[in-house]
Order: C-alpha cells, then structure tokens, then sequence
C-alpha cells in the first residue's frame, strides 16, 4: 500500500465496512442526527485528507474513530464560549422504521421498546460511560483500541466498562425488569 491510489481504495473500503459504526459512535457523542451526520461527514473528508499519513498495517477502524472523536473534541471546545441554542426534539424514533411481515407485530413492538429503554439508560449515563459503551458493546473495538483511541491505560478502559455496566445494569433493572443481581448479593 505505497501507492496514494492504493491507499485511497483501501480507506474506501474500511469506510464502507466502519460508516455504520462511525455514524453510531457520533450519535453517542453528539446526541443529534444531524450533528452526527456533520461528523462523519467531517471524519471523512479528513480521512481522505491524511490518507497518507496512514501506515501500512495499522487498524484504520480506530484511526477513523480516533479522527472523529478529537474533531468531536475540538467542537465541544468551541462550543463552551458559544451562546447556546435551544431546538425543538423531533420524534424521529419511528421514521424509517420498517416492519418485516413475518415476524409477530407484538415480538416487534416488544423488541422496539426494549431497544428504545437501552438507548434511553444508555443516554442517561454519564459521557465516558457512554462513549466506553459504544466502543466495545457496539463497535465491537477491543480494550486496547478503545485505550490508544481515548489515550488512557487498558486497566483504566476495563475498569470503566465495569462502572459504566454496572450503572447501566442498575438504570435497566426497573424498566426491562431484569433484576439488578449486585443489589441481591450476587457477583459476575
């Protein structure tokens, strides 16, 4: 991959494996489609951009992600002196929804608002505990990527994962009606 062409081929690839999770993980931070959006959007440009600093053999997926968390990083930055501007939620949760006709209406309504209770729980977490969150319940990324892409030791990512699981599991054992198994005495 010494070839800017190469290169550019390959990141469009891992672009096209990633974009999904990309767009996942600007939502955790951003909490706003449309900001989410910039921010791929951004990630992308940037990624083409500095294409070439990208070693052969390095993990582009963490690349990406690292490139869109410091551009999130910097907008908040700017932010905190801006005034703030207040917009009106749009329930957007049902659009684009689509039902299969196979399955039960019922199992579908009930996997629906479970979903919808997780992201809530989710989204009531503080900001580390959802960013660790994403990163290795949905992206899948292991402790060592998640450290190198927040810039903190893999004990510190594990040990934040366990924090984060644990409020997460405490927020969603009244809702889902699971029981919170800490609380009764029982340890993982």
């Amino acid at each position: 991959m010494t070839f800017p062409g190469e290169k550019r081929r390959f990141l469009s690839q891992v672009l096209d494996e990633v974009f999904d999770g990309l767009y996942g993980y600007a939502m955790v931070l951003s909490r706003d489609r449309t900001e989410a959006e910039d921010l791929v959007q951004e990630t992308c440009f940037r990624a083409v951009k500095a294409i070439e600093s990208l070693e052969p053999g390095s993990n582009a997926k963490s690349w990406l992600f690292t490139i869109l968390r410091n551009i999130w990083l910097n907008q908040v930055r700017q932010r905190r002196a801006a005034p703030k501007i207040v917009e009106l939620d749009v329930d957007e949760n049902t659009l684009g929804m689509a039902v299969e006709a196979s399955k039960d209406p019922h199992a579908l309504y009930v996997s629906k608002v479970e979903r919808d209770q997780v992201r809530e729980a989710i989204q009531q977490l503080p900001e580390e505990f959802r960013e660790i969150i994403m990163l290795r319940e949905y992206e899948e990324l292991s402790y060592q990527e998640i450290a190198t892409l927040l810039d903190c030791p893999a004990g510190t990512v594990m040990s934040r994962l366990g924090r984060a699981r644990s409020k997460l599991r405490s927020l969603l054992s009244g809702t889902l009606g699971t029981p919170d198994r800490r609380a009764k005495g029982v340890v993982e």
